[in-house]
């Protein structure tokens, strides 16, 4: 199970910090990402951290202002997300999987879990 949260609503330019919890298993063995999906739109994929050597990526659009990390110690992973703009707002989810390769990471069809989702709205 994985538990998204920390979404709200922020003024362009602002920040927020979601954090995704797991419980029943451990994310230092598991890959976890950050989707998002807006109104009428696809999933998009945010960023990831790898399973293996927390290799991490971005997507163009959120390069340079968001930021994954680990706690594994806490069993949870954030996203920081500096300098919010409008593009932004979406319902962001995390989702983890333990048998990923990089290349599938991509792609939120191939996550074994997916947590509830939590709303960013970014006004500007």
């Amino acid at each position: 199970q994985l538990q998204a949260s920390g979404g709200g609503l922020v003024q362009a330019g602002g920040s927020l910090r979601l954090s995704c919890v797991a419980s029943g298993f451990t994310f230092s063995s598991a890959t976890v990402a950050w989707f998002r999906q807006a109104p009428g739109k696809e999933y998009e994929f945010v960023t990831r951290i790898f399973r293996s050597g927390g290799v991490t990526a971005y997507a163009d659009s959120v390069k340079g202002r968001f930021t994954i990390s680990r706690d594994t110690a806490k069993n949870t992973v954030y996203l920081q997300m500096n300098s919010l703009k409008s593009e932004d707002s979406a319902v962001y989810y995390c989702a983890a999987g333990s048998r990923l390769i990089l290349s599938s990471t991509y792609n939120i069809a191939n996550y074994d879990y997916k947590g509830q989702g939590t709303q960013v709205t970014v006004s500007s």
